[in-house]
């Protein structure tokens, strides 16, 4: 009995320890909090809606726009003509209630907070953050501005800010494979489909 005991104390603490290089990452409702944001730990699905798992892609949005896309196949139906407003509007914000797409100095502090290429349960991305405060970003691609096309699928991560820069452009966090630098650029264009994570409110 003192044995089985033994071994039983042994698997808890070495699931906890496992556990606890990327703490919160199957909590999407808790999040992780790096450099006092606290940030989702899985991309938006469809609108109010986290994706299932860290490493699966969700939905891409256009700028200020609340209709996700799919991440694969054509679509019929693509905006040609940029969203209204100067910031990403609460009533277009796909995140789940109490959550929000985050602003550029957000993704900035995201990005100081250090970054590496790696992968989750099989899938490349980008880990943000130091274990165990840290999270993953999957490579889902983008969707073209022009026709909506779908370009860059498990090589591209590119990731909306809700600032803007002018009518045409807004901030957004990218990177690509194989591993090359990570960005915040300026000046996207909004009709691009990019992906969403998330900080709470």
């Amino acid at each position: 009995m003192m044995k089985n005991l033994f071994f039983l104390t042994v698997a808890v603490a070495l699931t906890a320890v496992f556990a606890g290089c990327n703490k919160n990452m199957d909590a999407p409702e808790v999040g992780v909090t790096i450099n006092g944001v606290t940030w989702a730990t899985r991309n938006v699905d469809a609108p109010g809606k986290f994706a299932n798992n860290p490493q699966d892609a969700g939905m891409f949005y256009q700028w200020n726009r609340k209709k996700g896309w799919p991440v694969t196949g054509t679509v019929t139906g693509w905006p040609t003509t940029p969203a209204s407003g100067t910031t990403w509007a609460t009533a277009n914000d796909p995140c789940p209630t109490g959550w929000r797409v985050p602003t550029k100095s957000e993704l900035a502090a995201l990005v100081a907070a250090g970054t590496t290429f790696g992968t989750y349960n099989g899938v490349n991305g980008l880990y943000a953050g130091s274990a165990p405060d840290r999270i993953f970003l999957p490579l889902p691609g983008e969707r073209s501005p022009a026709s909506g096309a779908i370009d860059g699928i498990g090589k591209a991560g590119i990731y909306w800010s809700s600032t803007q820069f002018n009518d045409g452009c807004a901030g957004a966090l990218e990177f690509y494979l194989p591993g090359s630098s990570v960005r915040i650029y300026d000046d996207l264009n909004k009709l691009c489909g990019f992906s969403i994570r998330c900080v709470k409110n």
